[in-house]
């Protein structure tokens, strides 16, 4: 299909204005009145509100998210009657997702739940295949949105639900979604004592349920329908425990996801640096949130793919954050064209998010010529200093120079001259090639990275060649070098040379402007490991509670928000945005897994 194409609608509209599904050929809720079923058969069918009184968490599943109807009663309901404090987690499987234009036109019928539904549709995911996460800080609730088959969607997802709404389409006409396999994860995917609803009683699915593990019960049934089926397994529900006191160390991007993330879920982190607010390679005049191009099209493209369109949701939130939308990837080899082809036909991406360019489009958009290329419309050039000061709060100024455990379990961090400057339970190392201090065993290597700027030299568009330009607001900065295992953070006045014959070899008219503008430099080094993906997760071989996110390389604005938020999640108990293989993908211990396989030693480090 052409990258100018869009695929039929997943909806077709009755006489009525009510929505059916093209594929299954199903109503999407009952034409009586949809929100008192709902309310019927979803949220009374699970106890709501009385399930989740006095819970300070509380988590839904949903099977099949169509007109998102169900999940705005239950906002509705959640923001009426929660306890306060608490917080909702609802995760969400659909196949064939409606647009938020269709989806606002389907719950525009009832404006007594117009509230959650507007803030449900004005950020509705953008259809592409993988995970979404819609923040509602008003509602003190998420949504993460799973576009994808049941089975995979469930089968990756890593919480456990305290109520599951099962909505597919009827089992005669969509029977994929009613499969054992599928029943099986929710129930694999439930807390003790979690509650289940359904407006189906078909004896197949009565039994399955059963046989997963749940008790079921028929109920009376809504409108036209004269029973509908209530579902429990067995257990109580876990006993709250007390928020942990966690500790962050770095105050990057790195730092700043996580206290955001922690934030986010109701906790405040404390964050630790030496220098204060992007002293790293996090303090450039500006940087670019572009995602990491795979025409494999694996694991590590989805993580990428899922983690930038997260990024640019949350900086696009942030007041003076985004300098300007949109980058241009131009070729640097012969095999790049089809490379561009391919990830624009994937949809890893929402359809129109990448587009390949000609020679003619990059070069007017460019101001000179260039090759055909790929626009990036989900790109960013962001102002680091704009996100850190709305993520990281007040910074404790102290240099963590160890952290260990003390002997009543708590970890502590000590300073110069062995002074404890705090403790907590958990301590977050983000401090770059500083964590290797903290944790010596970590297969980190660092990176020296030097980029060049310039001021008054009008440029609005952001390049990537191999080399980036990208404008600042103020002018353009550009580079950067790539020195492995050079931990020397050190301007070096030979490498603005290197910059600009990078530029030179792609866009010689602005190099020519670049060099005749005063410049100056910045540089950092970065941290990177042997696979080129992050560490994001608990430490191997480490006592509970230390957990690192580092690694990130050239990428820190990309991956940091969506890895932030996955091991924020972890910590408290939430349900984490980030599906299994991808948080297997980044997990610290997979490099000794993989030497352990193979009988070989573990990779070098830097200590």
């Amino acid at each position: 299909m052409p990258d100018s194409e869009s695929p039929p609608s997943a909806v077709v509209w009755d006489d009525d204005g009510a929505p059916r599904s093209r594929r299954h050929h199903d109503i999407y809720f009952s034409a009586d009145d949809g929100l008192a079923e709902s309310r019927a058969v979803f949220l009374s069918g699970c106890g709501f509100p009385q399930t989740w009184a006095g819970r300070p968490r509380f988590a839904v599943g949903e099977l099949g998210f169509g007109a998102g109807l169900n999940i705005a009663a239950l906002l509705d309901l959640w923001d009426r009657t929660r306890t306060a404090g608490a917080r909702l987690a609802v995760f969400t499987v659909e196949s064939a997702p409606l647009t938020a234009a269709e989806a606002a036109r389907a719950l525009a019928r009832w404006p007594e739940i117009s509230r959650p539904a507007s803030l449900l549709t004005a950020r509705w995911p953008d259809g592409a295949r993988g995970f979404h996460r819609i923040d509602l800080p008003e509602l003190a609730a998420t949504v993460d949105v799973a576009i994808m088959e049941a089975a995979d969607a469930l089968a990756a997802w890593d919480g456990r639900a305290d109520a599951w709404f099962l909505d597919g389409f009827a089992p005669s006409l969509n029977p994929d979604i009613w499969r054992p396999e599928v029943l099986n994860l929710v129930a694999s995917r439930s807390a003790p004592g979690a509650r289940a609803a359904t407006y189906t009683v078909a004896g197949a699915v009565r039994r399955t349920l059963a046989g997963a593990g749940f008790s079921v019960t028929r109920a009376p049934g809504h409108g036209r329908k004269r029973e509908r089926l209530e579902a429990r397994l067995a257990g109580a529900a876990a006993i709250a425990q007390a928020s942990p006191r966690v500790a962050i160390v770095g105050a990057g991007v790195a730092g700043a996801s996580l206290r955001r993330a922690f934030a986010a879920l109701g906790l405040e982190a404390t964050v630790f640096d030496a220098v204060g607010p992007g002293a790293g390679g996090s303090g450039a005049l500006a940087a670019l949130m572009a995602p990491r191009l795979d025409a494999g099209l694996g694991v590590a493209a989805a993580l990428f793919a899922q983690a930038s369109r997260r990024a640019a949701a949350l900086y696009d939130a942030v007041e003076g954050a985004v300098i300007a939308g949109g980058a241009v990837q131009l070729p640097t080899g012969a095999k790049d064209p089809g490379r561009f082809a391919a990830i624009a036909r994937s949809d890893l991406f929402a359809r129109g998010t990448l587009r390949r360019l000609t020679a003619n489009e990059a070069g007017a958009r460019l101001g000179e010529p260039a090759g055909a290329g790929l626009l990036m419309a989900g790109a960013r050039v962001i102002r680091p200093s704009a996100i850190l000061r709305a993520w990281l709060g007040e910074v404790a100024r102290a240099r963590v120079e160890a952290v260990k455990r003390s002997s009543g379990g708590a970890w502590r961090l000590i300073a110069d001259g062995g002074a404890v400057v705090a403790e907590a339970d958990v301590v977050c190392l983000a401090a770059g090639m500083g964590s290797v201090d903290l944790a010596p065993g970590l297969a980190l290597t660092p990176v020296r990275g030097q980029a060049s700027f310039t001021e008054g030299v009008d440029w609005n568009s952001a390049a990537v060649f191999g080399a980036y330009v990208i404008p600042t607001g103020e002018g353009v900065l550009f580079g950067a070098t790539h020195d492995r295992d050079d931990g020397d953070a050190g301007v070096r006045p030979g490498d603005r040379q290197r910059n600009l014959d990078a530029v030179a070899a792609a866009l010689p008219s602005l190099a020519a402007r670049l060099t005749a503008a005063p410049s100056g430099d910045w540089s950092a080094v970065r941290a990177t490991t042997g696979d080129y993906l992050p560490l994001a997760g608990l430490i191997h071989g480490a006592e509970p509670g230390l957990v690192v996110l580092t690694g990130l390389g050239s990428r820190g604005f990309c991956l940091a928000p969506l890895l932030a938020e996955h091991l924020a999640a972890g910590i408290l108990g939430a349900p984490s945005p980030l599906p299994r293989d991808m948080a297997a993908l980044v997990d610290p211990g997979r490099f000794a897994a993989r030497a352990a396989r193979k009988g070989r030693p573990r990779p070098r480090t830097h200590a």
